[in-house]
């Protein structure tokens, strides 16, 4: 099965949040509204030190996820 990149999620036991779920390595479960990540995999310090950027893009890209799809939803 494809999986696509990132999905909404929210939760009636936190119905004040919305989060983002990156389902590739690394996975992550992004708070839109506390900015807050929860990373699911473990990242080796080493690995996460060299690819730092790149943690930070993924999580850029998770808030433009969340953009894109609720200006969707506004427009239609």
């Amino acid at each position: 099965m494809e999986m696509p990149k990132f999905l909404i999620a929210d939760n009636l036991d936190f119905p004040d949040d919305i989060f983002v779920l990156h389902t590739e390595y690394p996975r992550f479960l992004l708070n839109v509204i506390t900015e807050e990540v929860e990373w699911l995999d473990d990242i080796p310090e080493k690995d996460a030190l060299e690819n730092q950027d790149e943690l930070i893009r993924l999580v850029q890209q998770a808030f433009e996820f969340y953009d894109n799809e609720m200006e969707k939803y506004e427009t239609d």
